[in-house]
């Protein structure tokens, strides 16, 4: 209950700045509704030629473009402004204001910095999975609905590590935000199912930059293609994932010397 009260004041701060610059929420709906209209169009071209790609129907796809939206909303709202923010922290020396709060130091850099814009990705992926599930005709049951959230939240756990432990390199290195870009850019993939790619490409989306987990495994289960092997993987990787992360935050923390030293 502390984690949400705090996440909630994080984020009345955030949209009482933002709102300040209401620019920047039309500047956002216009590079969201363009990126959607990419994806799309580049769906609609595709499946002119063809019923299925890589096993996947034109619908399905659509569903997995919905949750590449979702998660990439969650990733640009919390999890990557949280950490550029730290890494910058680091390098300006004003980590140390959050090091002195009574609470948990990962915590408080985990989400004191809220995109509140990104907000519309989310929103706008949700409208397109619905549609996406009205036109396959089928009513997802209990256990894809379970099996859905449960991989939307593991998703969410390896990407948050994985991006903590490329920040935490900060306390070492001096550009560490690039990495963040190729990430991001490395997403723009998951768009996509990881099927489609070469077996090197699909290992390094999958285990290397974990883009499967975060888009084409949540599809999956919503559509029915998740198999209890890759379900329980992921669940295990999460937790893995985690607690490396939260280790080697401890041991870069040891090491940080503070703005004063």
């Amino acid at each position: 209950m502390n984690y949400f009260r705090l996440l909630a004041a994080f984020f009345r701060v955030s949209v009482t700045t933002e709102l300040a610059y209401r620019l920047n929420f039309v500047w956002q709906l216009f590079q969201t509704l363009l990126s959607l209209g990419v994806s799309l169009a580049g769906l609609g071209i595709i499946f002119s030629y063809t019923d299925s790609l890589g096993g996947w129907r034109p619908d399905e796809i659509l569903a997995l473009v919905g949750v590449y939206f979702l998660v990439g909303g969650l990733i640009g709202l919390f999890i990557q402004p949280a950490m550029e923010q730290f890494i910058e922290s680091v390098r300006d020396g004003s980590l140390d204001f959050a090091l002195t709060k009574p609470e948990d130091s990962q915590l408080l850099v985990s989400i004191r910095q809220v995109d509140i814009w990104r907000l519309i990705d989310i929103i706008l992926g949700i409208v397109v999975l619905i549609v996406a599930l009205v036109r396959l005709g089928e009513k997802v049951g209990l256990l894809q609905a379970g099996a859905f959230v449960l991989m939307l939240i593991a998703g969410g756990i390896i990407v948050y590590s994985f991006f903590l432990i490329l920040a935490t390199l900060s306390f070492w290195l001096v550009r560490v935000e690039n990495i963040l870009t190729i990430f991001q850019s490395m997403y723009e993939a998951g768009r996509w199912p990881i099927s489609l790619y070469p077996g090197w490409l699909r290992y390094g989306l999958t285990f290397v930059i974990p883009v499967a987990f975060a888009t084409t495994v949540p599809a999956e289960a919503l559509t029915g293609r998740l198999n209890w092997y890759t379900l329980l993987g992921a669940v295990a990787l999460a937790i893995l994932l985690f607690a490396a992360s939260r280790a080697f935050w401890q041991f870069g923390l040891r090491r940080y010397s503070g703005a004063s030293a």
